[in-house]
């Protein structure tokens, strides 16, 4: 909750009337965007404050955002991905069967898809990642569907494309240490004429010869997020949805 994407969607789960209480240890996010909510500072691998947290709120639905997010640094340290994703996945799993909460937002990644077959990407493309980041996801992907059908836990999995973008009223926007994403690498090099703006291929087979990804913005994320909470309280039973534009940006 105290990360890009969580922070807006706790504003709008706030916006939405719903209590929002925010578990992080902030390693990777900041105390400033926990403004939405309570906060408890506590890691998912911490076993005891999970369940001691998680039996203090007992929450309608436990929307799950706590992972590590750098592609290169999986490849690096893919003992890192492995532990904080999956294994601390299976922690809140565990913590939310010991506290009887049945529901969960799972933010996974089209990262998941590995590299394209066909184009545009849907939900029943085949899943074979090529790195373990996305692995570390795939994981989580059918722990989730075990538990689903041991445990009647209902969950959805929405699998982002590429989050882009910041909070129209200024509050909290993208904010990574290092900065890796292209778009607040792009408006950096607008802003430092110091700053040199580096372009990672130019022959790809697109219209101009670099990448080609699918930006949506991260408040149409958080909205998305929303309707799936609603969908899970309303008896939704566990789906997996693509968050996506549809439309490619190179």
């Amino acid at each position: 909750g105290a990360g890009y994407v969580g922070s807006h969607c706790c504003k709008v789960f706030k916006q939405a009337g719903w209590k929002v209480v925010v578990f992080d240890n902030l390693s990777r996010g900041h105390r400033e965007f926990a403004r939405y909510g309570d906060l408890i500072e506590g890691d998912i691998l911490d076993m005891d404050a999970l369940v001691t947290a998680m039996t203090a709120v007992k929450p309608d639905v436990v929307a799950h955002f706590a992972a590590l997010a750098y592609v290169g640094e999986s490849v690096e340290e893919p003992g890192l991905y492995y532990r904080n994703n999956t294994v601390g996945t299976l922690n809140i799993v565990e913590a939310m069967r010991s506290a009887g909460v049945d529901k969960m937002l799972f933010s996974s990644t089209c990262a998941t898809y590995g590299v394209p077959l066909r184009t545009p990407i849907d939900e029943t493309h085949p899943q074979a990642p090529i790195n373990p980041y996305g692995w570390s996801k795939l994981f989580v992907e059918r722990m989730l569907a075990d538990f689903s059908a041991a445990h009647r836990l209902r969950y959805v999995a929405l699998r982002y494309f590429n989050a882009a973008g910041a909070d129209a009223d200024g509050e909290i926007g993208e904010w990574h240490e290092p900065e890796t994403h292209a778009i607040p690498l792009a408006i950096l090099g607008a802003l430092k004429p110091d700053y040199t703006f580096t372009i990672y291929g130019d022959d790809f087979d697109t219209r101009d010869g670099t990448g080609l990804r699918d930006y949506i913005h991260v408040s149409d994320l958080a909205d998305a997020h929303k309707r799936a909470i609603d969908y899970l309280l309303n008896g939704g039973q566990s789906d997996v949805f693509n968050l996506g534009t549809g439309v490619g940006t190179t």
